[in-house]
């Protein structure tokens, strides 16, 4: 069987907030110390990449020298097995992840079916694979190299999964991102928006830290322990026990919502400028009709863990397939 080539390869997931890691450190370390841990601050590098990013692929896509969209190889023989039969991906992983709750779900899917309306061919994520990386461990191992690293991690896992229940945190601001290879949805760490869902049961632990559950009407307080910070503790946690080897890290909390697997619906300047203008104006509908609107048909507001805690998950999983090791206790 030929190798394929990795998926993503050309694709560059630099860090567009301005942050500079050291090598060595906790790399969530380097954008909290830079925000001196201020929830606004936080906020605002994780908008300043998001927008930065969205400005870049925009120009990718309108270039007069576009070249074409970065189609997955490994995914388009899993989608159409016709074009090598019996190929498997071969890629191992060990993550993770945060599973978006059922209001959440419900507006990533609407959101599905506006783009596909400009890109039906657009490959969809299913539903109830969907997921946001909270913590990659490792990724494209072979089988025996994530057994290796599930047993020495093992011990940690009902622990970290079980983060989200005593560490609150919410996310806000769902924004349509792409590049050139996929397009997902978005948000932001919350900081000091008004509570647009009803308060989860408070934790039960105390942990000196101020969790979004133990406060009534006001949310800034709890804030300041952000998603980012729930990043930086799991990693913390994990890298006592195993090495972490992550494809990127950069200040983002997105769901991936689709992968290009033709270039039929960009082939042409005019298409192009169609999709773009399609998720440039979903965007704006995002921010004026779903953004801090309260009892509107569509919630954007996620608090992490809502549900379902963290999902430690391993095997073939990057198009949200492999299996379940460990959910943590939901709220």
């Amino acid at each position: 069987m030929a190798k394929v080539p990795l998926a993503d390869a050309g694709n560059q997931f630099e860090d567009l907030s301005g942050i500079a890691i050291k090598p060595g450190e906790n790399p969530y370390d380097a954008l909290i110390n830079a925000c001196q841990g201020s929830a606004a601050r936080i906020q605002a590098l994780y908008a300043r990449h998001r927008t930065a990013r969205n400005a870049q692929q925009r120009d990718k896509f309108l270039a007069a020298e576009f070249t074409g969209l970065s189609i997955d190889p490994i995914l388009l023989r899993l989608e159409k097995p016709d074009i090598e039969p019996g190929f498997r991906d071969p890629r191992h992983c060990l993550v993770f992840w945060a599973r978006p709750p059922e209001h959440i779900l419900k507006l990533a899917s609407h959101l599905q079916a506006l783009l596909q309306r400009a890109a039906p061919n657009l490959w969809l994520m299913p539903p109830h694979r969907m997921h946001m990386t909270t913590l990659e461990i490792a990724h494209s191992k072979t089988a025996e190299e994530i057994a290796d690293l599930v047993s020495s991690i093992r011990p940690a896992i009902p622990a970290l999964t079980g983060l989200t229940f005593t560490r609150r945190t919410r996310l806000v601001k769902p924004m349509l991102s792409y590049d050139l290879s996929a397009v997902a949805v978005s948000f932001l760490p919350a900081s000091g928006e008004e509570a647009l869902s009803p308060l989860p049961v408070p934790p039960s632990s105390s942990d000196g830290v101020a969790h979004l559950g133990e406060l009534n009407e006001s949310t800034a307080e709890g804030d300041n322990y952000t998603y980012h910070h729930l990043r930086r503790d799991a990693f913390n946690m994990a890298s006592k026990m195993v090495p972490i080897a992550s494809r990127y890290v950069v200040p983002s909390a997105h769901i991936t919502l689709g992968r290009y697997l033709t270039q039929k619906d960009h082939e042409t300047a005019e298409l192009r400028e169609r999709w773009i203008r399609t998720i440039e104006d979903i965007n704006k509908w995002l921010e004026n009709e779903v953004w801090d609107v309260k009892d509107g048909e569509f919630i954007g507001e996620w608090l992490v863990g809502q549900e379902r805690g963290l999902d430690a998950r391993c095997g073939t999983l990057w198009y949200g397939g492999g299996r379940t090791i460990m959910t943590g206790e939901g709220f």
